[in-house]
């Protein structure tokens, strides 16, 4: 059994429209890893393979695929293009050693494009980006060059051109590093990143020659600091082979490691498929250590990610293994730097961790969903069906998190219309459920604002059978914090069952608040405890819990919060007027304005619920020349009345109603 080759995991990413998965076929194509070149338009690519995505012509999963460039081993990570699939883009970040973000050479910098350029920045990963696209008539790859340079990062470096531009017979030729003009560009903007360089340039002195000019630029791009601009066409090839070359040549290769093997596996589970069976198949990158098939694992869930998940452990043993390039050998392990498709791990999700949290502590957090919609079954009877459905896909997204909402169906978190269109189809494709979706509302959070606390005792409330003591005291968190959990009683006071009950079930019943949104940044500590032995059991703890946290957090308060959304606006000055009385209409604020040339530069923010509305406006109010980033960053108070969501756990407000939802009724009923 040969060794496992030295590994680059590049994600491809790019705004709809890009050429992003052609891109993902030529190299698979040029490397010889399949051996006909997939077409987006006849829905045969090696990447999209689901019926929705063929359809469309956009990815909303990421897959992986591989090829060989000389001695490294190249995964593809594609990843969806469309803004509505952002998540699942961040997430893939996690596993990436770099990326490359396809524009086109017609339409040039997008919007998303934008967004995902920042995005990659702010992760620190070399990004590479290919300007696709340069046979089609309306190509301008110098003024596309331009646009990168000026919206995307002034620290890119064209290493190609184009000859004959927007035309069939279109070439891209490198460009010579022995040519003066062509090192003294290139010096330019590594200078900005390197004092000797820049005092040399500085002093009138000639770029480095082409070797350690080559050295410079690979330390640099490796460190994500300069970004290499590769131009050519996914459908003719060209500028395919020199993209290759930038990759292996400027990105940080994972080489094998012998050493490396006795170390803890640690790793991270960015993707999930699931067979026609439901089997499950999850895509982990390895970073450290090795894994073979029938190990046995300890996967790690902190819930740092954004979802709902709490700090959760479950374990499991590999009963089939698969690296990614390796697939004909099936008994090899998986060691670091490589992608593996793991089976046998029915309780697997997106975001598990293997082994040790990375160094810097817990991952990002991700933008949480800001959509809401009701799903119903087209077939009454298909209720059931249709929340195991979206069960099953929200383990494969956690932050589109479901919920039951007696009497009317399951609501269902989500980004935009696209995605839950996708949904829609991929219930009715993969499941067999046909399902109609309610128009979709924004999601609130609820923040406690003051503090709060109930206690209830062992026989104070005798017709409800609880026997148990629980005191519980609300207080606001720092923004940001979540949910945190103290004791002002000692560790073991309570039976380890008991108290792991009153835990989970806090977590469980701030989900919903008094007005029924999610609490978050709020501290809830125990102050009392107390159980009659052997009579008490978790149970009574579990039931007793989310009538004492609600009657405290009623005592607290809370306020209302409605998700915002930073922006960055660009418009024509002539149109600066109409767009800020917009602005201001959907309950905007400019923070700062800005001339740029002959447009004007906003920044603000922006309430989500007004997001759509106004960017479906723009085009109307600056000619179609308007341009708009936005992203959720935070919430604030809902002015006005608040808004109220369905609750779905028996309204422990009410301690009658609640006593019904959970089956109790007469003197010291233990249903």
């Amino acid at each position: 059994m040969s060794s496992l080759p030295a590994t680059l995991n590049i994600g491809i990413v790019a705004h709809v429209d890009a050429g992003k998965t052609s891109l993902t076929e030529r190299l698979l194509f040029d490397a010889g890893a399949v051996d006909r070149l997939g077409s987006v338009d006849a829905g045969d690519t090696r990447t999209d393979s689901g019926r929705i995505e063929r359809e469309r012509g956009i990815t909303v999963r990421t897959a992986v695929a591989s090829f060989r460039a000389g001695p490294v081993q190249v995964n593809l990570i594609d990843t969806p293009g469309h803004t509505d699939f952002v998540a699942e883009v961040e997430r893939a970040l996690s596993v990436l050693d770099g990326a490359v973000l396809v524009l086109s050479a017609v339409e040039g910098v997008q919007a998303h494009t934008r967004v995902l350029m920042r995005t990659l920045r702010g992760a620190g990963l070399p990004v590479a980006l290919f300007v696709n696209k340069t046979d089609r008539r309306g190509a301008r790859p110098d003024g596309v060059f331009a646009d990168v340079r000026r919206l995307l990062s002034p620290d890119a470096v064209a290493l190609n051109r184009v000859s004959g531009a927007g035309t069939r017979d279109a070439r891209t030729l490198p460009l010579d590093r022995d040519d003066p003009a062509v090192a003294a560009g290139i010096a330019e903007v590594l200078a900005a990143h390197d004092d000797v360089l820049l005092a040399r340039l500085v002093d009138g002195l000639p770029a480095p020659p082409p070797a350690r000019l080559d050295s410079l630029l690979a330390a640099r791009v490796s460190e994500g600091l300069v970004h290499p601009v590769l131009f050519g066409s996914a459908i003719t090839g060209e500028g395919a082979p020199e993209l290759v070359r930038v990759l292996t040549a400027l990105f940080p290769v994972n080489a094998p490691d012998p050493g490396d093997t006795g170390r803890e596996p640690q790793g991270t589970v960015f993707a999930i498929e699931r067979s026609a069976s439901g089997e499950k198949t999850g895509y982990l990158r390895l970073r450290s250590g090795r894994l073979a098939n029938r190990d046995h694992v300890v996967l790690h869930r902190d819930g740092s990610d954004g979802s709902d998940d709490r700090d959760t452990t479950h374990r499991g043993r590999v009963t089939r293994l698969e690296v990614v390039g390796s697939e004909s050998d099936r008994g090899r392990a998986l060691t670091a730097g490589h992608i593996g498709r793991v089976r046998g791990l029915p309780g697997l999700r997106v975001g598990d961790r293997l082994g040790p949290p990375a160094p810097g502590g817990p991952g990002p957090r991700f933008a949480r969903p800001s959509l809401e919609a009701l799903a119903r079954p087209e077939d009454s009877g298909d209720g059931p069906r249709l929340h195991a459905a979206l069960v099953a896909l929200a383990e494969q997204d956690p932050l589109i998190s479901v919920r039951t909402v007696p009497g009317e169906g399951v609501s269902v978190l989500l980004y935009g219309e696209v995605q839950k269109e996708v949904v829609a189809a991929t219930l009715a494709d993969d499941f067999g459920v046909g399902a109609v979706f309610d128009r979709s509302t924004i999601v609130h959070v609820e923040r406690p604002s003051g503090v709060g606390e109930a206690v209830e005792t062992v026989g104070s409330q005798p017709a409800d059978g609880f026997v148990a003591t629980v005191g519980l005291r609300v207080e606001p968190g720092e923004e940001g914090s979540g949910v945190a959990f103290r004791r002002e009683v000692e560790l073991g006071a309570l039976l380890p069952s008991f108290d792991r009950a009153v835990v989970e079930t806090v977590h469980d019943t701030l989900a919903q608040g008094l007005y029924g949104w999610q609490v978050t940044d709020c501290v809830v500590t125990l102050v009392r405890s107390g159980f009659v032995a052997p009579t008490s059991t978790a149970r009574d703890f579990r039931c007793l819990t989310p009538l004492v946290l609600m009657r405290a957090l009623h005592r607290a308060g809370t306020r209302v919060m409605e998700p915002v959304h930073a922006f960055e606006l660009e418009v024509p000055a002539d149109a600066l007027s109409a767009v800020l009385a917009a602005l201001g209409g959907a309950g905007g604020h400019v923070h700062e304005s800005r001339p740029r040339g002959g447009v004007w530069v906003l920044e603000g923010e922006l309430p989500a619920r007004a997001v759509h509305g106004f960017r479906s406006a723009l085009p109307g109010l600056t000619r179609g020349e308007g341009f708009l980033v936005s992203r959720r960053t935070r919430v604030r108070p809902v002015v006005g009345t608040p808004p109220r969501r369905a609750r779905t756990d028996g309204n422990p407000l009410n301690r009658e109603e609640y006593l019904i939802h959970l089956g109790r009724s007469g003197p010291g009923g233990r249903a």
